[in-house]
């Protein structure tokens, strides 16, 4: 894989090339919607996870199994609700017909793993998801399994209902790259899926990367070179969110009751690095961080009374900050 290419720079251009068609094989399926598409297939090949937002029937598990299809992925869906139990993701040992212990590998055991509506779930089971998001591995009656590479978990929660629901804890929150906001689509497109989705066509999605691509890629946008005033630019503005901070500005006091830790500001440079990258660039500049900078934000930083009372959003406060 890695002797396809002469350069670095040669892969790049190739990584641009395959983006697009990632991009068009999953519009057959996905109308609009193209930010989120976006920070999607960012956070993938960041090695990152992502949270979707967004009500009921906007298509958020539609374009991660159409993503799945066009990735060549593996691809299970958990639905989560509140009587599922971690042993229901992670898998189970059973005793076999030779009377001994033998495990039976969880839904968990993917490429990519859609955890619906995540929200739904006690604690004890959103705590199972932590060490296969950060480790990579699961432990099972003491033994410990890797999952599959590249491994993405992808959830999805609704910002309505929130009646019957567990609040992702803050340290899970932050084990997703992303929190992405999925908006209803316009009036134009809105016409275009009433169109396409009232029919019998049957439309098919082509394999575009292989999972051993898709390591390779991740690897190669590890490797871009990040110049000192960008690396400066992200730490400062992760830095500039947390109250009682040198960098942080009298507005950022006032309204948050605490900001993004550090691990924020190594996803604003990884990031950085791929946006840059699928815009062709072999380096990424401080655009290429503010492009990013309010999906790794949204989730890491918490009003306080204040702000809901100014009328200051999570969006606002990002914004000024930028």
């Amino acid at each position: 894989m890695t002797n396809k290419y002469k350069s670095e720079a040669e892969a790049i251009d190739d990584f641009v090339v395959r983006y697009n068609l990632l991009k068009n094989e999953i519009g057959k399926i996905i109308v609009g919607q193209d930010e989120v598409i976006k920070n999607v297939l960012i956070s993938i090949f960041s090695r990152g996870h992502c949270l979707l937002v967004g009500v009921p029937g906007l298509a958020k598990t539609l374009l991660i199994s159409t993503l799945a299809n066009s990735l060549g992925l593996s691809f299970n869906r958990i639905q989560f609700t509140p009587d599922l139990m971690p042993s229901d993701i992670i898998g189970s040992e059973i005793l076999d017909e030779t009377k001994n212990f033998k495990f039976i590998k969880g839904p968990l055991f993917a490429n990519i793993i859609l955890a619906d509506e995540i929200n739904r779930t006690p604690p004890k089971t959103q705590s199972a998801l932590l060490e296969a998001m950060q480790e990579k591995t699961v432990t099972a009656a003491g033994h410990q399994y890797k999952l599959d590479n590249p491994f993405f978990v992808l959830a999805t929660q609704n910002p309505i209902e929130q009646e019957g629901t567990y609040p992702l804890p803050e340290a899970q929150l932050d084990r997703f790259m992303f929190n992405i906001w999925v908006d209803y689509p316009t009036y134009a497109e809105e016409l275009s899926i009433v169109k396409a989705t009232t029919t019998d066509l049957n439309v098919q999605v082509n394999n575009v990367m292989s999972g051993e691509e898709i390591v390779f890629f991740q690897n190669l946008i590890r490797k871009l070179p990040v110049a000192d005033n960008v690396l400066e630019y992200a730490v400062k503005l992760a830095s500039s969110t947390r109250p009682g901070n040198e960098n942080s500005p009298a507005m950022v006091t006032n309204y948050l009751s605490w900001g993004a830790g550090p691990r924020a500001s190594q996803y604003l440079i990884v990031g950085a690095k791929c946006h840059a990258a699928l815009n062709g660039k072999y380096s990424p500049d401080i655009e290429d961080v503010k492009a990013v900078a309010a999906p790794i934000l949204r989730h890491r930083i918490v009003r306080n009374y204040k702000a809901e009372a100014d009328g200051y959003s999570i969006e606002k406060i990002i914004q000024e900050l930028l």
